[in-house]
């Protein structure tokens, strides 16, 4: 009995030497190794801007000539400017009790506050204030405070009346803009606090999200995949380009070949698919980043470039090996 478990396994080893001398000798550097990406991260939106139409030479008309507009003076100019450039609250514009206006460069913002009661006019996180401008320091208090840190430290103007029916106007600049605002002092209501949303910086804001995402979806090649669902059982024979893949695998439904990052320097070399038949054929695939990603599977194709003495990389799907056989070969 154990003559025949040791001749036994001498003939397991004699017969793996034998297979795994069939193979060629994996070279440690070949080797990428694989890191796990998260899938939660956001996805690229469309951002659409309104168009505006423009008249064109061809389509412009003659019009019967309108009387000209009455000269104003320049004290009916400005008003009219400034009225045309003030912006009053609004109930839509109430989140709790703060006005929140949309900032807009060079825009009149009403403030309403009354005798006794402090208004607080808060600035974007993270804006440093650099001056407070008041027309009129003697019946208006004006201070400035702080709240939070770090990157949500958010500067604070307070503004505080001494009586009621009387105005102002109000100038703040900051490391990132500058606001106007139209201090009234009135003793039916007033304001608790008024802030702004930054459309223009929203907007910034989601192209920088958009340009990540993208950049994203160009550096993974599918999302879903799984490493312990993944065959890496392919091997590469033929010629030893630059371009020559780093690695092949599937996940049972498609092929993904990793090309290496110097492939973006040079000509991608097509693929074609081997059939039993020995025939080779042009395949349907898609490049992503350094990836080609094939929607079938196969058990041999080729990387061909060139016209006549071409360079090829033939990729074979070999058996893929379980238990003893993964160790000792079949």
């Amino acid at each position: 009995m154990p003559r025949f478990m040791i001749s036994a396994s001498a003939l397991m080893l004699v017969s793996a030497c034998a297979t795994t001398a069939e193979f060629d000798p994996i070279d440690p550097n070949a080797f990428v190794a694989a890191t796990a990406v998260d899938d939660d991260y956001d996805l690229p939106v469309e951002i659409v801007e309104r168009t505006v139409a423009l008249p064109l030479p061809g389509q412009m008309k003659a019009i019967a000539s309108a009387p000209p507009a009455p000269r104003l003076s320049p004290t009916q100019a400005i008003r009219e400017g400034r009225e045309g450039a003030l912006i009053e609250p609004s109930v839509d514009g109430y989140v709790n009790a703060i006005q929140i206006y949309p900032y807009t460069e060079g825009a009149l913002y009403r403030l309403y506050a009354s005798p006794g009661q402090v208004s607080d006019i808060a600035l974007q996180p993270g804006e440093e204030l650099v001056s407070v401008s008041a027309g009129d320091t003697v019946r208006w208090v004006v201070g400035d405070t702080n709240s939070g840190s770090g990157a949500t430290a958010r500067a604070h103007v307070l503004v505080k009346p001494v009586s009621s029916g009387i105005r102002t106007n109000l100038m703040i600049a900051t490391n990132r803009r500058t606001y106007h605002l139209e201090l009234e002092s009135v003793s039916g209501g007033y304001m608790a606090a008024l802030s702004w949303r930054y459309p223009a910086d929203e907007l910034a804001g989601l192209t920088a999200r958009n340009d990540r995402a993208i950049a994203r979806e160009a550096g993974s090649i599918e999302r879903g995949l799984t490493l312990e669902g993944l065959n890496f059982d392919y091997r590469m024979s033929g010629d030893n380009p630059a371009w020559k893949p780093v690695r092949v695998f599937d996940d049972g439904r498609q092929v993904f070949i990793q090309m290496p990052d110097s492939i973006i320097a040079t000509d991608l070399p097509p693929l074609f698919v081997v059939g039993d038949d020995g025939d080779a054929e042009l395949v349907n695939y898609r490049i992503r980043g350094n990836y080609y990603v094939v929607d079938r599977l196969f058990r041999a194709a080729e990387l061909r470039l060139g016209e006549r003495n071409q360079t090829v990389v033939r990729i074979t799907r070999v058996q893929r090996r379980v238990g003893l056989a993964a160790i000792f070969g079949s």
